[in-house]
C-alpha cells in the first residue's frame, strides 16, 4: 500500500529545495528586518548581482519572497503568509514525532 500524497506537495517540495541553500537562508535572514533593494542585498551578502538574482528568482518561484519595482530598483520582502504556512506544516500532526509513527510492516 502506497502512502497517500499530500495535496500541494510539489509547491512544498519547491519551498524546501529553496531553503536548502546557505545563501538563500542568508537572504531570508536579511529580509526578516524588512524590505531591501537588490543593491543592499548584494553589498550585505558580498555576492555578484547575477548570482543574487538567481537566488532571489528561486525564492520568488517558491513563493517565499515577493518583489516590488520602484523606478529602476527592485525591492524584496518576505512572503510572510507562505512562511507561516510552512512553519504550521512543520509543527502539524502531518509530521508525527518519533514514537508516534505508524508501525512499519516487516518484509519477509
Amino acid at each position: 500500500m502506497r502512502p497517500s500524497i499530500e495535496p500541494g506537495a510539489a509547491p512544498r517540495a519547491a519551498q524546501f529545495r529553496a531553503l536548502a541553500d546557505e545563501t538563500r537562508l542568508r537572504i531570508l535572514a536579511l529580509l526578516r528586518d524588512g524590505e531591501h533593494c537588490v543593491c543592499e542585498l548584494t553589498e550585505a551578502l558580498e555576492v555578484g548581482q547575477s548570482l543574487l538574482s538567481f537566488h532571489l528568482k528561486t525564492l520568488k518561484e517558491a513563493e517565499l519572497v515577493r518583489d516590488r519595482r520602484e523606478g529602476r530598483w527592485t525591492y524584496y520582502s518576505l512572503e510572510r503568509s507562505a512562511l507561516d504556512d510552512l512553519a504550521a506544516y512543520l509543527t502539524s500532526r502531518t509530521l508525527r514525532p518519533p514514537g508516534q509513527a505508524r508501525s512499519a510492516r516487516r518484509c519477509r
